[in-house]
Order: C-alpha cells, then structure tokens, then sequence
C-alpha cells in the first residue's frame, strides 16, 4: 500500500525542485530625460534576467516629493543633486549606494529640422528670437531642466528679457514636446533630448560655466529589499549600461 502512496509525493518534489525562481520587480523612479537610455538597458537586463523592470518617468522633483511621502520605490535616478540630497536627509536612501552616474549639457531648440546654429552670450536677443512666441521650459521652480535654465539664463543677464514669455512644462520631455509640435518655437532642454526628436534641431549650447553641473545621481532606496534591485542598479554602470547612455548622448561619470 506504500508504494502508490509514494510514487504521487516524488512526482510533486521532483516537479517543485524544477520550477524556476520566480522573477522580482524592480521599480524605478527616473527623471524624464533618461527614457531613450533607460527603457534600452530595463530591456537588456529583463531579457537576461527575467526580471521585470517597472519604470515611473516624471520630473525629479515630483518624484522626489513621491519618494518622501511613501511612494513604493526601489531606486531614485535624478537628474539633479538637490533632490537627491532631500530624499538622503530623510534617511530614504541605502548607505553607500548613492553614486553620480550621467552628466548632460543645457541647450536651447527651435522647432524644424536644420536651423542655423550660434553663440549663446549675454548679447544673445533671445527675446527677439522668440519673435512673440513662447520659451518652453521645464517648471523652473522645481523640475532640474528648468532649474538649470533658469540658472543659465541669469548667469547671462537674459532670464528678465524672457521671463514673462516662458511656457513652464511638467518636465523636460513635455517642454520639448512643446516645441516639437510647434506651439513654441524655442525650448530649453537637454542635449540629449534634442538628439531624441527629429522634430527639433539645436540652435545653440549653453556655457557650462552658466549653470551648475549637469549631474543624474542614483542609489537604492531603503525600499529594495532583493537581489534584484541590486543587480539593476549595478547594470546601470556595466559596460553595456554606459554604452547605451553614451549613446543618447550623456556623458560617462561612473
């Protein structure tokens, strides 16, 4: 009577020991003008894993204010220092994680393919190029993009000529939406975003010295709890992880 009884028991540990682990989610939190690159190296990782990568884009302080509040997250890519920073002071972020990863250039876009390009220096007639249209920024109050364009500008003496024109996006994709579809004729957005649309071409770069470093930190939040997590955090800085940053455009910090 044993036998039968035992023969159904080995078929179920036989068929527990082959199933496969089961696959984590690791949830991104990820400013907007990291999509191209992003998204490229989430689908590496889940096709070599199997893992599944959920990402939520948006501007780095919105995602901040999320973070803090208890929004569920396992890792905070931001495109500025400063939102990094707040989420770190409210003891969010693992020890030791946090590390600078990109950096990117501040440009000014019109609408249209192949318009000339030129200087940007305090003598710049931003004004008059706008010719009654509007600038479109992300929020410069809250979003890194607008942040640093606003920066930009009055390190030039412009932000006065141009302030009461400028059309203020949730963030940076959204503010070079604007000027993609034609309702702006001017944006200021990353380089790399520029480099995304065909819809736009670069008018002109904005000195480095005119704003602060363009600089994406990242770290694991106190959240992420699994192997997981980690390992999409690492791929990130892996060779393949940098190729597909370089690609879009960024620069290599890590």
């Amino acid at each position: 009577m044993s036998l039968p009884l035992r023969l159904p028991l080995l078929s179920v540990c036989l068929a527990l020991g082959a199933a496969p682990a089961l696959a984590d989610e690791v949830v991104v939190f990820a400013a907007a003008s990291m999509k191209n690159a992003l998204d490229a190296v989430a689908q590496d990782f889940q096709a070599a894993t199997g893992h599944q990568v959920t990402i939520s884009y948006a501007g780095s302080g919105a995602l901040a204010k999320q973070i803090i509040q208890g929004a569920p997250a396992d890792i905070f890519l931001s495109a500025a220092e400063n939102w990094m920073d707040q989420v770190e002071s409210e003891g969010l972020i693992q020890p030791g994680t946090r590390r600078d990863l990109f950096g990117n250039a501040l440009v000014l876009v019109g609408h249209g393919a192949g318009l000339p390009q030129a200087q940007i220096t305090p003598d710049t007639d931003l004004a008059a190029m706008l010719n009654g249209g509007k600038l479109a920024m992300a929020l410069v109050d809250a979003v890194p993009a607008g942040q640093y364009g606003k920066a930009a500008l009055q390190g030039l003496g412009l932000w006065d000529s141009v302030e009461a024109s400028v059309a203020q996006a949730d963030n940076v994709r959204a503010a070079l939406a604007l000027v993609s579809l034609g309702e702006a004729p001017l944006g200021i957005v990353y380089a790399t975003d520029a480099a995304a649309d065909p819809g736009v071409s670069i008018v002109g770069v904005f000195p480095a010295a005119s704003h602060p470093p363009i600089t994406y930190p990242g770290a694991l939040l106190t959240g992420a709890t699994d192997e997981a997590d980690r390992a999409f955090f690492e791929a990130l800085s892996s060779a393949g992880g940098n190729a597909r940053f370089a690609a879009e455009g960024f620069v290599i910090l890590n």
